[in-house]
């Protein structure tokens, strides 16, 4: 997936959380634009709630869909 992508959807107003599905089944909340820092290869995911990061490979993220929350 290419940067842009992601950036467009965390540019989005108002903000629509939103869902990184990736290759190996994995998906990924965003739930605050500020929760993600996006590279030219990679993202970097972080979850404020339980101190965790991940770093995903943006070759990695078959697509990008809404989030709702449960």
């Amino acid at each position: 997936m290419k940067p842009e992508t992601i950036r467009e959807w965390l540019s989005r107003r108002p903000f629509e959380p939103f869902l990184l599905a990736m290759s190996n089944g994995e998906t990924h909340p965003v739930k605050h634009p500020e929760n993600v820092i996006v590279l030219k290869t990679r993202l970097i995911v972080g979850y404020p709630e339980t101190d965790q990061v991940v770093h995903l490979s943006l070759l990695h993220v078959n697509s990008v869909k809404p989030f709702q929350a449960a």
